[in-house]
């Protein structure tokens, strides 16, 4: 499992942490590697949401320059069809 020095794009960061946590539901790491891939882990799910924030901010942004129209909210239990 190794650790990139440059931040990794969302996609990527996610795909990492899926197979983290495959690899962690197999129950085969020792507890050393179970810690290493929880703290790495971790670290993705903060840069994760990290990227998740910054592009709500970026629509946010959008949206209140009138440049975009929001769209309207479904309604809950709402299928779209």
């Amino acid at each position: 499992m190794s650790e990139a020095t440059e931040p990794l794009d969302f996609e990527a960061a996610l795909a990492e942490l899926e197979a983290l946590v495959q690899r962690m539901e197999t129950g085969s790491l020792t507890l050393e590697e179970s810690l290493q891939a929880f703290e790495r882990g971790v670290r993705l799910t903060r840069q994760c949401q990290a990227a998740l924030e910054q592009a709500e901010l970026r629509v946010k942004a959008l949206m209140e320059d009138g440049t975009e129209t929001p769209l309207p909210e479904a309604a809950p239990g709402d299928d779209g069809g």
